[in-house]
């Protein structure tokens, strides 16, 4: 199936076109609430924590979804899942970097992804600071603000810019640690990016050369995986496993620079 098999709005829009609709009116909420303060709560431990305006995003976001497609389902990071009576499902971060957010670092997203089953058929990352959309339709390939994309063409870990995230668990932070204190020095330089959803949009443009993160959650990942697998990239759980939208680990690169990687890993 591809975007252009999908039904139609209520209004009579495309899923796309509705979906970017959704990004951007939470993207305006977003930066109107930037410079002030914000209402911060702990989910679950001390890193884990989510802003009155990740909530304001989400309700805006869902609201659009709702009214145009009701027989989906809606998975979201700030509320409990909705059941839909169909077979779709829109998977929705309303800031994926909320750290960075809530701390006044310009570096965040809002990623919205569509699914059927674990079928992955539309994915979109917002950066309403740049006002940069990254998207990737099935079988359509992947555009930067309506450019086409790809993947870096670097060939080794050597020349590669690589990006990492440590997630909320303590051990778990450990352990990307050390994945990049192995890497270094055979690598131009590393980056702890603090949203997980902008550096896949990265990795899809080539902006990163590899992205490493090992605990992560649908909403993470799902719009990133159809970025980079439609930039013509590989994305995989740190074993080489294939990768889904309920995956923990991921790894996103070229092919080359993911066999160098294994091979250094296993090695």
């Amino acid at each position: 199936m591809t975007v252009s098999d999908l039904p139609r709005g209520k209004s009579g829009r495309a899923a796309h076109d509705v979906a970017v609709q959704a990004v951007r009116e939470a993207g305006n909420i977003i930066m109107a609430r930037f410079p002030g303060e914000k209402r911060i709560s702990y989910k679950e431990g001390r890193s884990n924590i989510v802003t009155d305006v990740d909530v304001l995003a989400e309700e805006k976001i869902m609201a659009l979804l709702q009214r145009e497609y009701p027989d989906f389902g809606i998975m979201t990071e700030e509320s409990a899942d909705i059941a839909g009576d169909s077979s779709y499902t829109w998977i929705i971060d309303p800031i994926d970097g909320t750290r960075n957010y809530a701390y006044g670092i310009p570096h965040f997203c809002v990623a919205l992804a569509l699914a059927r089953g674990e079928e992955l058929l539309l994915g979109i990352v917002f950066d309403p600071v740049r006002e940069e959309l990254f998207r990737a339709e099935k079988g359509q390939g992947a555009f930067f603000n309506d450019s086409p994309i790809s993947v870096s063409a670097k060939t080794s870990l050597q020349e590669s810019l690589i990006g990492f995230d440590m997630g909320y668990d303590a051990e778990i932070g450990q352990e990307i640690l050390g994945v990049a204190s192995a890497l270094w020095p055979g690598v131009v330089s590393v980056r702890v990016m603090g949203s997980a959803a902008l550096a896949l949009a990265y990795t899809a443009c080539g902006r990163l050369d590899l992205y490493i993160h090992l605990h992560l959650y649908p909403w993470d990942l799902a719009s990133g995986i159809l970025l980079v697998g439609e930039a013509g990239g590989v994305v995989t759980e740190l074993d080489g496993q294939p990768v889904s939208i309920h995956s923990k680990s991921v790894i996103a690169t070229n092919r080359e620079i993911h066999q160098d990687f294994m091979g250094r890993s296993r090695g």
